[in-house]
């Protein structure tokens, strides 16, 4: 076992035996590091094994608290199955579903974010009006493209701002990967379960889909080089870091694997990453396009989940396939790339990342523990290190059935059978976190978990 899940099970047997108290201050990552004769590299990933299992609460200039005890709730397990070829259909169905705060998987904004917007705004009216009357760049505009590369090489991922293209969201990114990597009838291998978006993308385009089954900390990548050997795959898509729905970070040893396959096969993998920078705490992993060094993944992003999904702005490091990807591309909104650019360059978006994921943190303990205490007996819940999601598995829940209660009722959830396109996760649901815990969140909380509880075997 690795000595940082040493030291953090002695830190939770310290904790469970009353030798440190929920609500008190833990060492600094220094003195943690200088107690246990270790690198501050591993207080920093013990620390953040225990904010991610709910044991610490890290609050921006206190340090990091000890928290009450995590939920008793057992996180789901990832059963193995036989990956076939299946075509893809739409599996939500085309009705109005009320877009309440636990269906859609997206952030609230704080008013300090709205605030620091509104800024960069005014700010870029004030030098934009002589170049309203242009067009946008292919590539997108060399500022916006500078202010991303420099961010995301602060954070350890170095990027030439002439690798990126901009576009309009992350799927717009996955969409023109697929139609440049792809041809109508193809197979995409993709995690199970899927975002369902991803999903109903591949039936748009006549893409052919093979799930690989997830695993505990990743996917299983044997399965995947299975059909990579069989020629069974054109292309991969996969979420790498907090996945949707399972919440699941690759470890970095399967990002390097994912990377080498992709060489090796030369296959193209998309990697949307679109949570990326989302973590429950203060550091984020690398993404597979870190360790690549063919130009065979294409890197996908957007701040779509981060900061504003209005903005439809996001990203793509295509690799090998930039020069076919920016003939594909009109242009995003000039506008709306100043803007971004601004609020990076000012520091407020670093800022801003710094209090959600405090504050996303601070969601998935509220949600874990009420879900925890009012759900059926048995029930499991991820308990994710980053994302905006949880996904729950219900002893003999019938999920169609209780879409569509829900649906009568204006609720808004989305169902395990709507992230596959086989017959799996029929007693799964997944539910957003994104949203501060208020007595009106619960409230409705507690009727879906009432339906829940009217439509189980």
């Amino acid at each position: 076992m690795a000595k940082f899940r040493d030291l953090a099970e002695k830190v939770v047997n310290d904790i469970q035996t009353g030798k440190l108290i929920p609500g008190s201050t833990m060492l600094s990552l220094r003195q943690f590091a200088l107690l246990h004769n270790i690198s501050v590299s591993t207080a920093v990933n013990c620390y953040a094994e225990l904010q991610s299992k709910g044991w610490l609460i890290a609050r921006p200039q206190s340090g990091f608290i000890i928290a009450d005890y995590p939920p008793a709730c057992a996180s789901p397990t990832w059963g193995t199955f036989s990956s076939q070829v299946a075509i893809p259909q739409s599996q939500v169905e085309q009705v109005a579903i009320a877009k309440g705060p636990l269906g859609i998987s997206r952030l609230q904004l704080d008013k300090l974010s709205r605030q620091q917007l509104d800024r960069s705004m005014r700010r870029v009216m004030r030098h934009m009006a002589d170049t309203l009357s242009d067009y946008p760049k292919p590539q997108g505009e060399p500022l916006l493209r500078q202010a991303l590369a420099c961010h995301f090489s602060k954070h350890g991922f170095p990027i030439n701002s002439d690798e990126l293209v901009i576009t309009h969201g992350c799927m717009d990114a996955v969409k023109t990967a697929l139609l440049v990597c792809t041809k109508p009838g193809d197979t995409v291998a993709m995690s199970s379960p899927c975002y369902n978006g991803l999903l109903e993308l591949l039936s748009e385009l006549s893409l052919r889909l093979i799930e690989i089954p997830s695993t505990a900390d990743g996917i299983d990548l044997e399965r995947l080089e299975h059909h990579l050997k069989r020629g069974e795959i054109q292309a991969g898509l996969f979420c790498t870091t907090h996945m949707n729905p399972q919440g699941i970070t690759l470890t970095a040893e399967q990002k390097i694997k994912l990377a080498e396959l992709a060489a090796q096969y030369q296959v193209p993998v998309i990697e949307d990453d679109v949570y990326y920078e989302l973590p429950h705490h203060q550091q984020s992993s690398l993404p597979t396009a870190y360790y690549d060094t063919s130009g065979y993944v294409i890197w996908c992003g957007s701040i779509s989940k981060t900061l504003a999904p209005s903005f439809r702005l996001g990203w793509c490091k295509p690799g090998q396939f930039l020069p076919l990807f920016i003939k594909r591309m009109l242009g995003v909104s000039m506008f709306i790339q100043h803007v971004v650019a601004d609020f990076i360059d000012s520091g407020a978006y670093a800022n801003h990342l710094r209090r959600a994921r405090y504050q996303l943190s601070q969601n998935k303990l509220h949600y874990l523990n009420f879900l925890g205490q009012h759900l059926p007996e048995g029930s499991c819940i991820t308990q994710p290190e980053g994302g905006l999601v949880l996904w729950l598995q219900i002893p003999g829940l019938d999920a169609p059935r209780l879409a569509t209660a829900a649906q009568e009722a204006g609720l808004d959830i989305r169902i395990g059978p709507w992230f596959t396109a086989s017959e799996r996760y029929q007693d799964c649901l997944r539910l957003n976190i994104g949203y501060e815990p208020t007595e009106a969140i619960e409230h409705e909380l507690l009727r879906v978990i009432k339906l829940i509880r009217l439509n189980c075997c």
